[in-house]
């Protein structure tokens, strides 16, 4: 089959069809390229199947800030010997010589060697040399020397009586430095070094060359599971309501019955927005009968000031509450999805800004069942079918429940979303009357399930070759 190549492919062969093995800057010193634009002809003949890439690693050693101050003193421990040759010396004579570092080093590899007696005396601990007229050979003092100020390969060590002292000098902190650096060769294919150029200079046309591959722009698969949430409520029966961003601490917390000494309302798990206070809360009915049923059950102080405090939503319950208790309808299917706002340590499960979807139903005569029975749907729609239920507690729903789905790949259950019945602690103050069903979880969670991921920042950041793939992971 016949090729058609670009003017800078050209050159690249014609330089390893006369020399077959070369680095890219070995191409760009015979050739008028530029290096960028050798790394492009080259990637273009690799893809083609025209040239093939060896990447190499060479290692090199050289010596640290330690270690030249070892070149031009002497270790450490050879120092101590010295300084101990015409006798036992204590150890502030000692330091006198050899300073912080030096001195526990020296005292170190002394001991190791056994060069020395450590000895302790009514004025303190003395050291001597165990044989004084002994030679000391020092293999680190050797390998010191051999690199000098040089550069060099650490295999001329190998299978020598140095080899076991370099391992344990380059343990020592910057004594030793190790250097790595990549080399990329490029040589052509058996069917590049057959490519004739002559013939290519004609202007023949490929027609069976293959047309570039073109990567269509797609819905990020995050948003992708955002859609598809919202249209199984709306499915379900569902409206969508839309709330701020930024809630005060009234709707955010007290309306529903979370005290103000909660550990969620903290610094360390809620972002407050400094020096905001919303001006109008909500009306003094709802905030005399919020307060009557804070002090009522939680037996403290409910200080007004705190309910004002402004803050990013926590969750979209602060969505949804507001909404029942502006409209209080006698029958209701409602959710609020979008973001919300965590101050946790970013985690492989964990976020700092991630999306929630929660919803409630209104009615007479609604019961737990009716809440087990539409999650169960809810999951069933969204392709996850094996769903449990374990009993929990959440502020202001009672009795409470966490939905677990059974992930497939894992081989356990994952919990999800958190649901329950509001209290009548959240509800009567509101004039709310009849019961609610509520319940809300993490999309991100669905999401990492959806496409087999075990780690939720992988979302965020921006892998064009899985986004590029998402779509085959569900």
């Amino acid at each position: 089959m016949s090729h058609v190549l670009h003017d800078i492919e050209k050159q690249v062969i014609k330089v390893l069809q006369s020399e077959p093995n070369l680095t890219e800057e070995g191409i760009s010193q015979k050739t008028t390229l530029s290096m960028d634009q050798i790394r492009r002809g080259v990637e273009w003949l690799r893809q083609k199947k025209l040239a093939d890439v060896t990447e190499t690693t060479s290692i090199s050693l050289s010596l640290g800030k330690n270690g030249l101050e070892a070149l031009k003193n002497g270790l450490p421990e050879r120092r101590l010997v010295t300084l101990v040759q015409d006798g036992p010396k204590t150890f502030d004579e000692i330091r006198s010589s050899l300073h912080g570092f030096d001195f526990n080093a020296a005292i170190a590899h002394a001991k190791r060697n056994d060069w020395i007696n450590i000895e302790k005396t009514d004025t303190g601990s003395k050291i001597s040399l165990k044989d004084p007229d002994a030679d000391v050979p020092n293999d680190s003092d050797l390998i010191i020397s051999k690199l000098g100020e040089r550069t060099i390969v650490p295999t001329e060590f190998d299978n020598t009586p140095l080899a076991e002292p370099l391992k344990s000098l380059m343990e020592r902190p910057d004594f030793i430095i190790q250097h790595e650096e990549k080399t990329k060769t490029v040589s052509l294919s058996e069917t590049g070094k057959k490519i004739d150029l002559e013939k290519l200079d004609s202007g023949a046309i490929d027609v069976e060359a293959d047309v570039p591959h073109v990567h269509a722009a797609r819905i990020h698969p995050l948003n992708d599971t955002i859609n598809e949430v919202r249209e199984t409520f709306v499915h379900l029966g569902f409206t969508e309501i839309i709330g701020d961003l930024s809630q005060s601490s009234f709707w955010n917390f007290d309306a529903l019955f979370t005290p103000q000494d909660h550990p969620a309302r903290e610094l360390q798990d809620t972002f407050y927005l400094k020096g905001l206070n919303a001006k109008q809360l909500a009306t003094p009915t709802q905030i005399k009968n919020v307060s009557s049923a804070h002090k009522k059950g939680w037996r403290y102080y409910w200080d007004i000031q705190e309910a004002k405090k402004m803050v990013l939503r926590t969750h979209t319950t602060c969505v949804t509450i507001k909404y029942l208790a502006d409209k209080k309808p006698d029958e209701a299917r409602i959710f609020s999805l979008g973001r919300v706002f965590r101050n946790e340590k970013v985690s492989y499960k964990h976020l700092v800004e991630f999306n929630q979807v929660e919803g409630i139903v209104v009615g007479k005569h609604i019961t737990l069942r009716d809440l087990m029975g539409i999650q169960k749907e809810f999951y069933r729609k969204i392709g996850l079918t094996k769903v449990k239920f374990w009993p929990t507690f959440f502020p202001y729903t009672e009795p409470s429940l966490q939905s677990m789905v059974y992930n497939e790949r894992l081989g356990k259950w994952i919990e999800l979303f958190g649901m329950g019945i509001f209290r009548p602690e959240v509800t009567k103050p509101l004039g709310i009357t009849k019961p609610v069903l509520a319940w809300g979880g993490g999309i991100e969670r669905i999401a990492m399930l959806k496409f087999g991921l075990d780690d939720v920042r992988e979302f965020y950041n921006n892998n064009l070759s899985w986004l590029r793939t998402a779509s085959k992971c569900q």
